[in-house]
């Protein structure tokens, strides 16, 4: 492990943003996907308030899903002597040369919730258990269904994350542990025949996609037909799959609103929630990942081990890399107070 900065190297810095006073314990590079979710602007903010109560210099840099620009933050973070990487990486494919940089600089990379495939120099990985955010998603899915619309069947239709990011597959086939038994039986119908991540992938996550392809679903397989349920990995999609619903009627007259699930627990969302509209989100605790994240480097400046609690899940296709994985919990109108208000992470004013 490279010697951390004196004063003097810190001086250099301090024209960097977010960079914490001269001093400190240690430098980290943090690399965020983009601030067009809130999602990661929270995972920022704590990331960064941590890392400097602990001591560190920090530097966080946003790269606007741009995938040349988070390479050359990347490398610039390398060149400027971090000690170590923090990254969540836009595409988990493209980082392996960067990645070889840091190794022959000495510096220690940390995969942040989403895995950086392809490469035997990622150290660790601090995440949720994302196969249980997709079982969350689709028993919260379930539930929704028999609540609202009785006994079944039910037309369901399926949208999963960006191709590009490992996480999408762990939410899809988590989801469809739970819901392809029920395809199987007849219970689900998917109307359109569109399943698996190559036909419901959404690439970077974006909305306007997600919108597009529900108003392409819904003109070509629901003319004659009402839709009951929408399974979404994520509250950004959401948004955009709600509105394709409402601009077709849903959610007005006796035209239910179906079951559409999410993830993050973003603000737009929970409000969408408690209005009526999105039935279900899965949080994720930025917090918390932020505080595991700040042990593992904790431990790799102390020359220790990290805590881990997975050596088994996480194969990025040249290793199995060490992981922590962090509880997702289902949120609905039933418990979002206690576990989004009550918790401190959301003040009520942001809510309502």
């Amino acid at each position: 492990m490279k010697k951390i900065l004196t004063a003097v190297s810190a001086a250099a810095f301090a024209a960097t943003a977010f960079v914490a006073p001269a001093l400190a314990d240690g430098f980290v590079g943090i690399s965020m996907p983009t601030k067009s979710s809130a999602r990661w602007i929270s995972d920022g903010n704590s990331m960064v308030e941590q890392f400097k109560a602990a001591g560190y210099e920090v530097d966080l840099q946003y790269a606007e899903d741009d995938i040349p620009n988070q390479l050359a933050q990347i490398e610039n973070m390398i060149t400027k002597g971090v000690d170590v990487l923090v990254i969540a990486a836009i595409d988990g494919t493209t980082l392996s040369n960067a990645l070889a940089n840091a190794a022959a600089a000495g510096t220690a990379v940390i995969a942040y919730d989403r895995l950086i495939r392809d490469s035997g120099d990622v150290d660790y990985y601090a995440t949720f258990d994302n196969f249980k955010v997709g079982v969350q998603q689709a028993s919260s899915l379930v539930s929704g269904l028999k609540e609202r619309f009785g006994d079944g069947p039910y037309n369901v239709e399926l949208f999963g994350g960006s191709p590009d990011d490992n996480n999408a597959y762990f939410f899809y086939d988590g989801a469809m542990s739970v819901l392809q038994p029920l395809i199987d039986d007849g219970t689900i119908v998917i109307q359109s025949g569109q399943m698996g991540m190559d036909a419901v992938g959404t690439l970077r996550w974006d909305g306007a996609v997600a919108q597009a392809r529900m108003d392409n679903l819904l003109s070509a397989n629901y003319t004659d037909a009402r839709v009951h349920g929408v399974l979404s990995p994520y509250d950004g999609l959401s948004i955009g799959i709600l509105s394709s619903l409402k601009g077709v009627g849903y959610g007005s007259g006796d035209l239910e609103m179906p079951i559409v699930t999410g993830q993050d627990a973003e603000v737009p969302s929970v409000k969408s929630i408690l209005a009526g509209e999105q039935y279900s989100t899965v949080f994720k605790d930025t917090r918390e990942l932020a505080r595991v994240t700040v042990g593992m480097v904790d431990a790799i400046m102390k020359e220790s081990e990290p805590e881990i609690n997975d050596t088994t899940t996480y194969d990025n296709g040249v290793k199995v890399v060490p992981s922590y994985l962090l509880e997702p919990v289902s949120v609905d109108a039933s418990n979002w107070e206690k576990i989004l208000i009550d918790s401190g992470y959301y003040t009520m004013d942001q809510i309502k």
